[in-house]
């Protein structure tokens, strides 16, 4: 059994707990081997139904953490693989702006240019 500090009691109140009037010692909790060394000491009915209700609450507490991680590691390799493909696809559109840069320099017109005729001729 460990007494709850502030940051894990205020969890308590955001998972949609109400709130007791007044202020007040922070509460103690138990982990799932308290509860299980707790359960040999009980007796009464009551006590050990109790105690299997927590014991379930704890399993299903284990699978949900369970699947929270491993749905955290498809969610980081989905991460990964994501940005390994947007440097791809990075790296490719600088090439073809490269490419661009290249074909579309200023170049020296072929042929009779007329501006350049009538200006001369001015002359």
């Amino acid at each position: 059994m460990f007494q709850l500090n502030n940051e894990e009691f205020n969890l308590i109140f955001q998972n949609g707990t109400s709130a007791w009037g007044g202020t007040r010692k922070l509460p103690y909790a138990f982990t799932e081997h308290g509860v299980a060394m707790l359960s040999g000491l009980l007796n009464s009915i009551k006590a050990i139904e109790m105690n299997i209700q927590i014991v379930r609450a704890f399993v299903v507490l284990r699978q949900y953490a369970l699947g929270y991680a491993e749905l955290n590691q498809k969610l980081e390799d989905f991460m990964i693989e994501t940005n390994m493909q947007f440097n791809e696809i990075y790296q490719a559109l600088k090439e073809l702006a490269e490419q661009k840069k290249i074909l579309n320099k200023p170049r020296n017109p072929i042929g009779f240019n007329v501006s350049q005729y009538e200006h001369a001729t001015k002359n």
